[in-house]
């Protein structure tokens, strides 16, 4: 194959041979992932299978390119495959719609593969590959964007990095109760209050409780305001009866933004160290424009009076398409950014709100991605991260981890390149993920094999001299506690009965490790390989030697190694070569990867930009 031969050319044909014989796993086949899987057909991959749970929608055609309009709601795993098999009628590719993290997705199946590349924007899943695969030993590709910023890596276990080596930051995703409702201070603030509660109240699916979802100590400090809310919502209710006529949005607008408003002003206390919020006076803003709410400019801030009109018409045509709707169908809305109605209200109910409480205000453009919670993904980004991630795939395949690096698009005006390589870290001694034996438990009939069964087995393992130092140990499965000295009573349950099943982990910690020596034992659970043995261990002459967790020996904040300096705020700092004009750079890392690329000319910079890293607004800005 001309593909083959071309790559022959330039690693060899040893190294052409193997990737044309290698087996891959693509995790993800949306932005990232139909660049990948494109590239990986064209590059002398022969064997290839991709995941993916989504089905394709209307928005992810501006840069999903194997998609067209005709795909939408179909499986994007299929699509694709079908798509590069077009592009190279000898591919072995297999595509497949379902959710990586089921058990039936297990270590056996995940070491079927010769490599794993991940095109995820889920933290979470994210996490679940990179733990498969070290469980597994298969080398995985690792990659994310943000924009006009992402990155590619390489992990490989006991030897680089892995995913959680460093620590990722909690993404806030809710708001307290009396903040959206009474109190905001922020854009999203109103942005969450317009879709999440008066969008949802006047054209969602009613749903019986307000308070659904939160725990008892929410309920009990927001008990006032939930009741609050639910007279909010009853009154909304009745609004809503008046949808057929055409006072419907005069009636929510003086409701919400003059009523509301009113009864917030009443209580004065509230307003001791806190600028009040205005009254909108409907009358006052309907008055005639010559604005056309019909076809607003979503990067514009409108005048008050257009917000007004904008709410006005959006609110009417969401009124007239649920009046629309056929008998017997369900008669709700459910917001989508792509939907023009539906996001205009939001944005016209947003900014309104905004203009009472004094908040900055935002265009239809910047409310859509934040309301969607999303980053604007850039279809360049993702071809280069792509790209990226074939080399990095072939180098591993062939031996070559040592020339593999993380590499980082960066765009800045202020740079001479846009892509900035580090080499491959080692990995964390202390890392939670990483910093663990992965063993693999077999057994044949998980309906007879009990709790107490497994730990006999490892009891003998460890007498007869094996590496495995379980006195005084506890089992846990996620956050479930399965076992320890002081908890006994699941050692007669069968495995079935506990969901201890194929695809599942258990881990074993020693409680007594106060030195940190004692490296927990991850087992993943697998169906055996023959039928004489009702229980196995694999995997104890693969345990790799961990040295115990040291303290660095020194503090000095100006120390740095030759090519950067990773601070614990999450900010690597590059060397003054990196910068193009003397000074250093710096790249912010959140969540999942990069965040933004700063110059920094002193330390005391440095500093405040490691302190941005940790706040809220850094935390939103993640690498997807």
């Amino acid at each position: 194959m001309r593909s083959t031969t071309q790559l022959a050319q330039i690693f060899g044909d040893k190294v052409a041979a193997k990737v044309a014989s290698a087996r891959v796993l693509v995790v993800g086949a949306g932005g990232i992932g139909c660049e990948l899987l494109k590239n990986l057909s064209m590059s002398g991959f022969q064997h290839i299978n991709a995941i993916d749970l989504d089905t394709i929608d209307l928005s992810n055609l501006n840069r999903q390119f194997l998609f067209q309009r005709k795909h939408i709601k179909r499986p994007k795993a299929q699509v694709a495959v079908q798509a590069i098999t077009n592009f190279n009628p000898g591919l072995d590719a297999v595509a497949q719609q379902a959710n990586i993290k089921e058990s039936v997705y297990d270590v056996d199946w995940f070491s079927g593969f010769d490599l794993v590349l991940n095109a995820l924007d889920n933290l979470d899943a994210r996490r679940h590959v990179n733990k498969m695969c070290l469980a597994a030993n298969v080398p995985l590709v690792e990659s994310g964007t943000a924009g006009y910023l992402g990155q590619a890596t390489v992990i490989s276990g006991g030897e680089t990095e892995c995913f959680e080596c460093q620590p990722k930051a909690a993404e806030r995703r809710t708001y307290p109760v009396c903040t959206i409702r009474s109190t905001p201070s922020a854009p999203i603030h109103c942005i969450v209050w317009a879709k999440d509660y008066l969008f949802a109240q006047l054209f969602g699916e009613q749903v019986n409780s307000q308070d659904e979802g939160m725990d008892a100590q929410e309920k009990a400090e927001n008990m006032e305001e939930l009741q609050q809310l639910r007279e909010e919502s009853q009154a909304l209710a009745r609004l809503a009866e008046a949808m057929s006529t055409g006072d419907f949005a005069r009636l929510v607008f003086e409701k919400v933004f003059y009523e509301d408003t009113a009864r917030l002003l009443s209580m004065k206390d509230m307003w001791t160290n806190r600028r009040p919020p205005t009254q909108l006076s409907f009358k006052k803003l309907s008055q005639k424009t010559k604005f056309d709410p019909r076809h607003p400019d979503d990067h514009a801030i409108l005048a008050l009076e257009d917000w007004c009109a904008l709410f006005v018409h959006s609110a009417e045509q969401l009124a007239q398409r649920l009046m629309q709707t056929p008998q017997g169908e369900p008669r709700f809305l459910v917001f989508d950014k792509d939907d023009p109605d539906a996001l205009n209200f939001v944005a016209a109910t947003a900014n309104l709100r905004s203009f009472a409480f004094g908040i900055e205000q935002k265009s239809i453009f910047a409310i859509k991605a934040m309301a969607g919670n999303i980053i604007p993904a850039i279809a360049t980004t993702n071809a280069i991260v792509a790209g990226m991630m074939v080399t990095q795939a072939i180098m591993a395949l062939s031996g070559r981890l040592s020339d593999c690096h993380t590499a980082y698009v960066s765009y800045s005006s202020k740079r001479s390149r846009c892509i900035v390589r580090e080499p491959l870290a080692k990995p964390n001694p202390q890392c939670p993920v990483c910093r663990r034996r992965y063993l693999t438990l077999r057994i044949n009939e998980s309906k007879q094999v009990t709790l107490g069964d497994v730990l006999k087995h490892i009891g003998k393992l460890a007498e007869s001299g094996q590496d495995l130092n379980l006195n005084d140990l506890s089992v846990v499965e996620g956050n479930r506690m399965l076992y320890d000295p002081d908890f006994e009573d699941n050692l007669s349950k069968t495995l079935e009965s506990l969901d201890l099943v194929p695809g599942k982990m258990i881990t074993l910690t020693s409680e007594d490790d106060d030195d940190g020596t004692n490296v927990p034992v991850i087992l993943s659970i697998a169906k055996a390989r023959s039928q004489t043995d009702p229980l196995q261990i694999e995997g104890l002459d693969k345990i790799p030697e961990f040295a115990p967790p040291v303290k660095p020996e020194s503090t000095d904040e100006n120390a740095a190694s030759d090519h950067y300096q990773m601070d614990t705020a999450g900010v690597i700092v590059l060397d003054d070569g990196e910068g193009g004009d003397g000074s250093n750079s710096a790249i912010v890392l959140d969540d999942d990867g990069v965040c933004e690329v700063e110059h920094i000319s002193d330390e005391l910079n440095k500093r405040k930009l490691a302190e941005t890293a940790t706040n809220d607004e850094a935390s939103k800005r993640r690498a997807v």
